[in-house]
């Protein structure tokens, strides 16, 4: 419903501003075409201005000003000019009579506010004096008032030939039209600037038949103009050219929309008229980009002569997925398994990870469109399916993919379109060597299906639950038993002539758990479940009841044996080969080692840190793998305990920071966690947990310091080294969105959601910082900011899209002047707005569509993340709308960060939701700059060298 009064709102706007359009285009033209047709009245006679006036209002037309009684006289009249008053004599009857002399008497000065005049100099005669002007002189057409030789068009002609004359004439109208003829080429500079250059322009212009003869003006003794109300001046000049802007905005706006369904979301690029500019410069061009009908105005830096000419292209470089940080185990079960070839699968994002746990290596399936959610691996420890959830996008349908674990091929693609919502839980049969596949989906009725693997199609279907479902498994014994549990239940399936008959698992005199977490089949064919008792439950079946429910009673699958085992929920289940159980406890954090009756041998715990365990994956019988909560996947065994191979984060993550010389990055998110990370070792270094939560963080130059942003307007200095506090401070009481240092690390800005950027001085290598201003002057919350190359500048964008550029030096000062700020170079960009990466927009955004860019250090190539869980690569600048790039997937949540390691080796992306952290290698590319290839657009380089700002 809000879509479809989004949309008719929008209809109405763009009618609205193509009424508004029409209107300024019709003023414009008026404006143009008036003060010629006034000049020419003057010319003809003085008073002809005032004796018009008296025709409107006596004509009755309400929509006439009487002119003011000194507007005639704001050009003084030239003597011969009062000849020709004084031969022009109206009879009665409306025919021109002969000449008739006039006596002149002096006219008394006036000193009313609005009508102030000046006594009339001797020579000069008065409107009292003057006869009314011959109709035909009334009646001039816009012909007569034009130059001889330029043409009007019809529909211009018939509605100019209507205006009344309403204001007076100004002498900046006259001087306006003087440099207008000099523009046009009727006359020249020394023409405009002596009488007989007046002369000589009058002459053409009333040269056309229907005007009357007119006495040759000569030279006269200049006077000063005197102006007259002067509280109510406006200068006509600057008034059209106003009209002007408006009306070529308003224009552009229609133009350039693409349809009406996008009007709420568009994104519009046109490039600006040129125009006088500030400064040593004479023609100004710039770009007006729209973002949910805002626009922003972004101007051509000086060293690009022809923008049009310009072609983007995407970059030389490309991207290739290095290293995974993170493990989904937060909220997902039975992700982790022990591959014959010394590898651990195991997934996070849309990203199935093999990790060889002694060569510490890592391989990657990258065919989810989305984020994966289930794994199973295949009887014959090769081939491996994997279940994904719908997308943002048309390719993120759910679907599950089986594919080699050696070759990393794909081998099928089962239910695309099928399944709803996504994949939950997954599992190949064991005893016809995994022909089959079960399937169970995150509908509301949980659909549970069985698929041929080899061919791909749907064997059966049946509605599951509507509660929770964890787990399926195939019977080890029998592939027709299917076993399923979830939230208070456990159902045991079989599948005959491709119908499924269920029967639920009886709890008797137990206490029915509210969730059954996890089950696995014993040597003996007993069903074993783990609940959220703290639980082992066996199952068996027993025989019908036949004394209480009667001779068609059928046999029913009840608990044969109750086994306390943890405190909390019994997570996860997992049998070793010589019939021996270990469990993974919630609460307590336990794995505990059970023989095959069920007795107790061994048992550890898991450090607090890393969460409860999740899954446990059996590597020699010794050796163990152990997922847990806190998405970590230990290495270990009972003896010698456990460590982490895999780290991540626990919550979205935002703040991201690579070192200035050093292969190292830190992230921080809502976790409170703050993590460095090294690139080459591909290790968590240390971590720390604060009382807050991170957003952002910046690394001063030194590299020896790095400042983290918080939630709560409170900001951190650590030492890399002791990890320490160095130094803290709160600016406002709302989030931090960016830390900047300047690059000689004299200054540090912060960027505030309380719409003020922070700047302090920074001393003693970073450990002293003292406040010394406050950049005041956005009306949104600030997202970006970059530092010039000299350290002097600010360039920051705000949530409302405005672009802002601050004088550090001077105090913060507001530059309110952007076109100064055009030629300017930064330090890093990383601003989501400005004219270098104005490509990187998508058709259709809605202006939060991309959450952060950066720019590589050689300046050739930007990185943006989006969205829509997509990573893209640009060639740098961008400057123009729909920029090819390069998208790389991966991500399974809007990805909130993306930045270059100090080299431009390596890409650090990192996930919203996902709480994943991508690192990209750098591949390709070569010598030239980009600058290089744009200018190869045409043999004229658009290009030129790039003036200082304000120099000449």
């Amino acid at each position: 419903m809000m879509e479809v009064r989004l949309q008719e709102q929008g209809d109405e706007i763009t009618l609205l501003k193509s009424s508004l359009a029409d209107a300024l285009r019709t003023i414009r033209l008026h404006d143009q075409l008036l003060p010629l047709l006034k000049q020419q009245l003057i010319a003809v006679n003085p008073a002809s201005a005032r004796v018009l006036n008296q025709v409107c209002c006596s004509d009755g037309s309400p929509g006439s000003r009487k002119l003011s009684s000194s507007s005639a006289y704001d050009v003084i009249p030239h003597p011969a000019t009062s000849e020709l008053s004084d031969s022009v004599v109206t009879k009665a009857n409306g025919h021109i009579g002969s000449p008739v002399s006039l006596k002149q008497r002096p006219r008394a000065a006036t000193l009313d506010r609005w009508t102030q005049t000046e006594a009339p100099l001797p020579g000069q005669d008065t409107w009292q004096d003057r006869v009314p002007l011959h109709r035909r002189v009334q009646s001039l057409q816009l012909e007569d008032a034009l130059p001889s030789g330029q043409p009007v068009a019809e529909g211009t002609r018939a509605k100019l030939h209507r205006v009344p004359v309403e204001e007076p004439i100004q002498p900046t109208t006259i001087r306006g039209l003087q440099r207008d003829d000099f523009q046009d080429g009727s006359c020249s500079p020394e023409e405009l600037g002596s009488p007989s250059g007046s002369l000589r322009t009058s002459e053409q212009n009333l040269s056309a038949p229907r005007s009357a003869p007119l006495t040759p003006i000569h030279k006269g003794e200049k006077k000063k103009l005197v102006r007259r109300n002067s509280e109510k001046l406006v200068n006509p000049e600057k008034q059209r050219k106003r009209l002007d802007k408006k009306a070529a905005s308003s224009a552009n706006l229609l133009i350039r929309s693409s349809s009406l369904e996008n009007r709420t979301k568009e994104i519009v690029a046109s490039a600006g008229s040129p125009g006088s500019r500030r400064g040593t410069y004479n023609q100004e061009q710039s770009i007006k980009m729209f973002i949910r009908g805002r626009p922003i105005t972004m101007y051509i830096p000086s060293n690009i002569l022809n923008y049009e000419d310009l072609k983007m292209e995407p970059p030389s470089e490309r991207l290739e997925l290095d290293w995974v940080y993170g493990y989904r185990g937060r909220d997902c079960r039975a992700n982790l398994y022990f591959l014959p070839t010394g590898e651990a699968v195991y997934f996070i994002a849309c990203v199935v990870v093999l990790y060889h746990i002694k060569n510490r290596t890592q391989r990657h399936y990258t065919n989810h469109t989305d984020c994966v959610r289930c794994l199973t691996l295949h009887p014959d420890k090769v081939r491996v399916a994997s279940g994904q959830t719908a997308g943002v996008d048309k390719d993120g349908k759910p679907c599950v993919y089986i594919w080699n674990s050696t070759t990393l091929d794909t081998l099928q693609q089962i239910g695309l379109g099928t399944f709803q919502r996504g994949v939950g839980s997954v599992a190949f049969s064991f005893a016809d060597s995994g022909a089959f596949l079960c399937v169970i989906d995150d509908s509301n009725e949980h659909m549970m299906s069985v698929w041929d693997c080899s061919k791909g199609t749907k064997h059966a279907e049946v509605k599951n639950t509507n509660e929770a479902v964890f787990a399926v498994e195939f019977n080890l014994s029998d592939s027709s038993n299917i076993i399923t549990c979830g939230k208070s239940h456990v159902y045991f399936w079989t599948l005959s002539a491709g119908q499924f008959t269920k029967k639920q698992g009886i709890f008797g005199k137990h206490k029915k758990p509210k969730f059954i977490q996890c089950f696995v089949f014993s040597l003996t064919g007993d069903v074993l479940t783990g609940d959220s008792e703290g639980n082992i439950l066996t199952w068996g079946k027993s025989a019908a009841d036949v004394k209480t429910l009667g001779k068609g009673a059928k046999e029913t699958l009840q608990i044969i044996r109750q086994t306390r085992a943890h405190e909390g929920s019994v997570f996860t289940l997992c049998t070793l080969q010589g019939g021996g159980l270990l469990s993974g406890g919630g609460k307590d954090r336990k794995i505990i080692r059970w023989s095959a009756d069920l007795a107790p041998e061994r048992e550890c715990e898991i450090p607090e840190n890393y969460g409860a365990v999740r899954t446990i994956a059996d590597v020699d019988g010794e050796e163990l793998l152990v997922g847990t909560t806190r998405n970590a996947i230990l290495r270990g065994t009972f003896s010698d305990g456990f460590v982490a191979i895999v780290q991540g984060h626990v919550d979205e993550m935002w703040g991201l920071a690579t070192h200035p010389s050093q292969n190292i990055f830190l992230t921080c998110g809502h976790d409170r966690q703050v993590c460095l990370w090294n690139t080459e070792e591909h290790k968590l270094d240390w971590c720390i947990t604060l009382e807050e939560y991170g957003l952002c963080a910046d690394f001063c130059p030194n590299g020896s310091v790095v400042s983290v942003g918080l939630n709560t307007g409170r900001w951190l200095a650590l030492d890399l080294l002791t990890r320490e506090v160095v130094f803290e401070s709160t600016d406002g009481n709302e989030q931090l969105s960016v830390m900047r240092y300047s690059p000689d690390g004299s200054f540090l800005a912060v960027g505030s959601h309380d719409n003020f950027i922070y700047i302090y001085n920074v001393t003693e290598s970073g450990r002293r910082y003292i406040r010394s201003g406050k950049c005041n002057g956005h009306s949104s919350f600030i997202t970006h900011l970059d530092w010039s190359k000299d350290g002097k500048y600010i360039m920051s964008n705000s949530g409302d899209y405005e672009i802002l550029y601050w004088d550090i030096t001077a105090g913060c000062k507001l530059l309110r002047n952007r076109f100064e700020s055009k030629d300017r170079e930064w330090a890093s960009y990383t601003c989501v707005l400005g004219f270098h990466v104005m490509g990187v927009w998508l058709e259709g955004s809605d202006g939060t569509d991309i959450n952060a860019l950066c720019r590589s250090h050689s300046e050739r190539m930007v990185a943006v993340a989006d969205d829509f869980c997509k990573v893209h690569l640009f060639q740098y600048p961008c400057p123009k709308p729909k920029a090819p790039s390069h998208k790389y997937r991966g991500h399974g949540s809007h990805v909130t960060n993306v930045c270059f390691t100090h080299s431009d080796s390596h890409l650090l992306s990192m996930g919203g939701k996902d709480t994943c952290i991508l690192q990209w290698r750098v591949t390709g590319g070569g010598g030239v700059e980009s600058r290089e290839r744009l200018a190869s657009v045409s043999s004229t380089s658009p290009y030129t060298s790039s003036p200082e700002p304000g120099t000449s």
